[in-house]
């Protein structure tokens, strides 16, 4: 049988959608999610403005309409990540994370 830790750590979100809006509204803008698994979990519409996401698994997440702005994505997976209409201003690291589709996503140009 598996290891119903490991199977979390591969497979799915660590945080749910409503535990993520609870850390936004105490981190008073200093969200720290580094590292953490995210997976397919739905964020779209959310303020993410300066998040840590480096190397977060955002692998198939709904980042759609989030506000991302400066956000720090450095070494995130982003594959299969929906950032459709996603507020990219100000992150500067989005060529270092993996998988990223960033043809929708707005405010961010490759230098």
């Amino acid at each position: 049988m598996e290891d119903p830790v490991e199977y979390n750590k591969e497979n799915e979100a660590e945080l749910t959608r409503k535990e993520v809006i609870k850390l936004i509204a105490v981190s008073q803008g200093k969200l720290i999610l580094s590292g953490v698994n995210l997976r397919k979990l739905d964020l779209s519409k959310l303020n993410l403005k300066g998040a840590d996401f480096r190397y977060a698994n955002l692998s198939g997440a709904d980042l759609s309409y989030a506000d991302l702005k400066e956000a720090k994505l450095f070494g995130a997976d982003l594959t299969g990540a929906n950032l459709d209409c996603a507020n990219l201003s100000g992150v500067t690291d989005l060529e270092r994370t993996i998988g990223a589709n960033l043809s929708e996503a707005i405010g961010w140009k490759r230098l």
